[in-house]
């Protein structure tokens, strides 16, 4: 497995993986989970795929089985900021607004978003290789960008797999139920200790 790390200005140095992810989604989060998202037949995209994101994919022989976005809770693209803030905002009505429990601004503070692995990998060692993959990515990103942090929604379940990963996760808030997939999501948050670097206070 690969890691590969971008954003829209350098996708293509990696061939087809950005459409790939894409097509990663729609496959999970439409057809699977039945999301009502922005999609086509072939990709789910929406207004946070854009020049302030950031993608930290895993590959396998040539194709992408798993990733996630990142961008900067200083994000503002039109009249979107980041999912979170968006939310909180009243202006995306797919999340509760209680979600999330306070206000973050902060170049050091990044929201991550659409992690999904490909239904294909059958195993846990193939799964959780992936998602260590993915990790790596997001470590290269925060060394690059100088991230002190991560923060997003994400499935209650998937928080303790990510914390048996050696992924220092926290719950930043009260869980909530989704209706339409029957699924618990919470805030977490995840700070970024890189080798040889003390963490950065979120401003």
């Amino acid at each position: 497995m690969q890691t590969i790390t971008f954003d829209l200005s350098s996708l293509h140095e990696h061939g087809p993986a950005y459409f790939q992810y894409l097509a990663l989604r729609k496959r999970f989060f439409v057809d699977t989970l039945k999301w009502d998202i922005p999609h086509n037949d072939q990709y789910e995209m929406d207004q946070y795929d854009n020049p302030t994101a950031w993608y930290s994919l895993c590959v396998r022989d040539g194709e992408v089985i798993g990733g996630t976005r990142v961008m900067p809770t200083t994000s503002r693209w039109g009249k979107h900021t980041y999912m979170l803030r968006d939310a909180r905002e009243g202006t995306l009505d797919s999340i509760p607004r209680e979600a999330m429990p306070a206000d973050i601004v902060s170049p050091f503070v990044w929201e991550m978003t659409r992690l999904v692995i490909s239904p294909d990998l059958k195993t846990q060692e193939a799964r959780s290789a992936c998602l260590q993959a993915i990790g790596n990515g997001l470590y290269d990103i925060a060394a690059a960008q100088g991230v002190s942090e991560y923060m997003g929604i994400s499935a209650v379940a998937l928080i303790r797999v990510l914390r048996q990963l050696g992924f220092p996760l926290e719950r930043a808030g009260e869980p909530y139920h989704d209706p339409s997939d029957r699924r618990n999501y919470t805030v977490m948050r995840m700070p970024v200790m890189l080798p040889g670097q003390q963490l950065m206070a979120a401003e």
